[in-house]
């Protein structure tokens, strides 16, 4: 997931990456990649704010943050990259001047509008990997979708109240049985019906949750980026707080393609 104009670490970069740099499985040439990486987040909010401050931290060269919402008092609770003084301000600039705080390194590209269809086919392609830590059906069916079309891995999550899952999505390549991997829709097949599934802003939700999942997201792009470990895909990791469980469940592609299809 290289730039077209890849940089090399400075010294200082070196120094602050350090303990990434001492593990044997990301090393120079994975922090190196992380530089290069140009990670797309949607929303700055719940999983948008652990999401962007753990890659900031990482290392991650370019972030692009869209979101249209402001900050609100009652988002404090949870969306933690945000803070008293910024309330009323948008949650993109917000954002940015937190991450400009925790990591000078890190481009910030903002964009202070909603995701859709329509964005994502001017600007998408502009970007190696995209994490949906959006809040309503129709953004993440979008993003799936467009993530699908780009040819763009897709890491995704979600919270309710006391419980989370995270998945990682990459349809357009073929497993280990040349079989397409499962996109979103062979997930979640359709859209819930409106008004089905409460919102956050009516039956709550705990903000360290957010913290929780938002986190194994950011981990989860780590690993695609730095090409470790065995990403999410084909996989739901479900995440029960009140238990303190972990389950995850295995999932495939509804209508099987070969790869050569």
């Amino acid at each position: 997931m290289e730039s077209l104009t890849p940089e090399k670490l400075s010294q200082d970069e070196i120094e602050r990456y350090r303990r990434h740099i001492l593990l044997p499985e990301i090393g120079g040439t994975g922090q190196q990649r992380m530089k290069n990486a140009r990670v797309l987040v949607i929303g700055a909010g719940g999983l948008g704010a652990p999401i962007l401050e753990y890659l900031a931290a990482a290392g991650i060269g370019t972030l692009g943050i869209i979101d249209d919402d402001l900050v609100s008092l009652s988002n404090l609770q949870r969306q933690v990259i945000h803070d008293t003084g910024t309330i009323g301000e948008m949650k993109t600039r917000s954002a940015r001047e937190a991450i400009a705080r925790l990591n000078p390194h890190v481009r910030v590209v903002d964009f202070e509008e909603r995701f859709s269809a329509e964005w994502a086919a001017r600007k998408l392609a502009l970007f190696d990997l995209l994490i949906d830590g959006s809040d309503n059906f129709d953004t993440r069916y979008a993003a799936a979708d467009a993530a699908e079309l780009t040819r763009i891995p897709l890491v995704t999550g979600a919270v309710g109240r006391f419980d989370g899952s995270v998945t990682v999505m990459k349809p357009y390549e073929a497993g280990p049985d040349g079989v397409l991997n499962p996109g979103y829709r062979d997930l979640f097949p359709e859209k819930p019906p409106a008004g089905l599934i409460p919102s956050c802003a009516e039956t709550g939700v705990v903000g360290a949750l957010t913290g929780v999942i938002g986190t194994l997201m950011a981990m989860e792009a780590i690993k695609l980026v730095t090409g470790i470990g065995e990403p999410l895909v084909g996989r739901l990791m479900l995440y029960d707080s009140l238990s303190a469980r972990f389950d995850t469940i295995k999932y495939k592609r509804r209508t099987a393609k070969a790869a050569a299809e």
